[in-house]
């Protein structure tokens, strides 16, 4: 799987990076259908609920699945975000089906 992250206005780091990959790779084993993966990280003005924001767009056959979440963290926008994904995606196999 294709997997393209991009940190708008800082530079993410290698740790985070490592991250990221680890949990969208994960993705495959709920569908063969997954062509790419597309993240956004970016910090918003928002330090009350969390300024950190990761957007996960994932690429499948038929259709585009989008989270986006906002924490404190990236570690932890990344982690939800992947779990709403995860469950678009258990929504959209059994469609297909």
């Amino acid at each position: 799987m294709d997997i393209k992250i991009q940190s708008v206005k800082f530079d993410a780091d290698q740790k985070l990076i490592a991250f990221i990959e680890e949990k969208i790779n994960k993705l495959s084993r709920y569908s063969d259908d997954i062509i790419s993966a597309e993240v956004f990280l970016k910090l918003d003005k928002d330090v009350e609920n969390g300024n950190k924001v990761a957007t996960i767009k994932l690429l499948v056959k038929g259709e585009d699945l989008v989270a986006e979440r906002q924490c404190k963290f990236f570690e932890e926008s990344v982690d939800l975000g992947v779990d709403a994904i995860r469950k678009q995606l258990e929504k959209h196999k059994s469609k297909v089906k």
